[in-house]
């Protein structure tokens, strides 16, 4: 037996332990099923899978939500979902995830695990974490432009304190650089920050006020100037195409490539297939000015995000990544690039038990937790788009959802 027939042996025997919807010793994804029993044949097969109990969940005291929620009335329950088996050879992320989700879209749980098994059968999911930067970009308002251009200099020549004053209000964060862009009287400016493992949110918020602050006690006008502490330059909570060039948060590459046979087995449509076809969806959104080159990388990030205790308003921002799918000799190369992941492992809903046990399962605790986590976030999209990409090329979207989907 030579190795592409021992190869297909394998992916064989393993589609097979996959659909027979066995028992968890050699079962590699999720066993299915809606009643209690199933949830809770699930979590033993999620525990004897990885080692790691998550427990039940309960209810965090009111007090933990200072800092995070105002006026609570009370809880609102959304069902916890796994998917996997993710695997992943990257800068940080190395080895084999099971994935938390929190969603109420029906075919999502089973969609991203469809398209996590068919990386996994295809050897995983290269990771790559390119930048970790994320900016606050305030705006100083002068009376006339000859005050607005005096400006400019003046910055260049007091960078080092600058810096001084946005670092004193962070154990962490690190002011990288200033850049300036002069527009009529104003100077809008960015502040670039390493976040560390926070998301950074309001660290960059505080830090790049206090350096305001400074400047406007130090800096000695002709006239009175104000400044507003976000320009929304950032792209905050935005979808950008500033963001696609220049990234805001994490900026991470993922790609895997998937043999023909693999795909038919799996997605039942060819690597022709989906080359074709892609081209015709970015063709609509092209026309349709979507900013970004994706199926739906916002469904992967909420779901993520809620269960992850990261700020879900980023996934308007987030979302703006690029995927693309090309042929190579008789196999599918499909990468999706994320210049923009504003996820971190500390701050914030991360203090919550149950999202802090969800870190922890991923291994997304201390050094480089951060950088971790985004790579297994811009994974988990790439399978959920392949996984998407062949429901719509098969035409098996629309049966797909009336069976799963209500």
């Amino acid at each position: 037996m030579n190795a592409l027939e021992t190869n297909s042996k394998q992916e064989t025997d393993a589609v097979a332990r996959a659909g027979s919807g066995g028992e968890a010793s050699g079962k590699v994804t999720p066993p299915r099923g809606y009643a209690a029993e199933d949830m809770q044949h699930r979590v033993d097969w999620l525990a004897a899978q990885t080692g790691f109990n998550l427990g039940d969940l309960k209810l965090e005291e009111p007090e933990n939500y200072k800092g995070l929620c105002e006026n609570q009335i009370g809880h609102v329950g959304l069902p916890l979902s796994i998917a996997g088996p993710l695997r992943i050879d990257g800068s940080y992320a190395k080895g084999d995830f099971y994935v938390p989700l929190c969603t109420l879209e029906g075919t999502l749980s089973l969609s991203m695990t469809r398209g996590f098994y068919l990386s996994y059968l295809s050897g995983g999911i290269t990771s790559r974490h390119i930048k970790q930067a994320l900016s606050r970009s305030p705006v100083f308002i002068f009376e006339t432009l000859d005050e607005a251009y005096d400006f400019l200099p003046w910055i260049d020549a007091h960078v080092k304190e600058i810096t001084a004053a946005a670092e004193s209000t962070t154990r962490h964060g690190k002011l990288l650089r200033i850049e300036k862009h002069p527009i009529h009287n104003r100077v809008l400016m960015e502040f670039i920050y390493d976040t560390a493992e926070a998301a950074g949110q309001n660290m960059v918020t505080m830090a790049t006020d206090s350096a305001c602050r400074w400047i406007m006690d130090n800096y000695k006008a002709r006239s009175p100037f104000r400044y507003l502490v976000e320009s929304n330059f950032c792209c905050d909570k935005n979808p950008a195409h500033k963001t696609i060039m220049e990234g805001r948060g994490h900026h991470v590459i993922c790609s895997f490539k998937i043999p023909d046979r693999l795909l038919r087995k799996l997605l039942r449509v060819g690597v022709d297939d989906i080359v074709r076809c892609i081209t015709d969806k970015h063709l609509g959104s092209q026309m349709a000015g979507v900013v970004g080159l994706n199926l739906h990388t916002s469904n992967a990030l909420a779901a993520l995000y809620l269960a992850l205790g990261q700020d879900v308003a980023c996934v308007a921002e987030n979302c703006v990544g690029i995927a693309t799918y090309e042929k190579h000799g008789d196999s599918l190369f499909a990468t999706l690039s994320m210049p923009s992941i504003t996820v971190g492992t500390v701050g914030g809903a991360t203090r919550l038990a149950q999202q802090r046990s969800h870190l922890e399962m991923l291994g997304c605790t201390g050094d480089k937790s951060a950088r971790k986590l985004a790579e297994i976030i811009c994974a988990s999209a790439l399978a959920l788009e392949i996984s998407l990409a062949g429901a719509i090329v098969s035409n098996e979207f629309a049966l797909a959802h009336a069976k799963f989907g209500r």
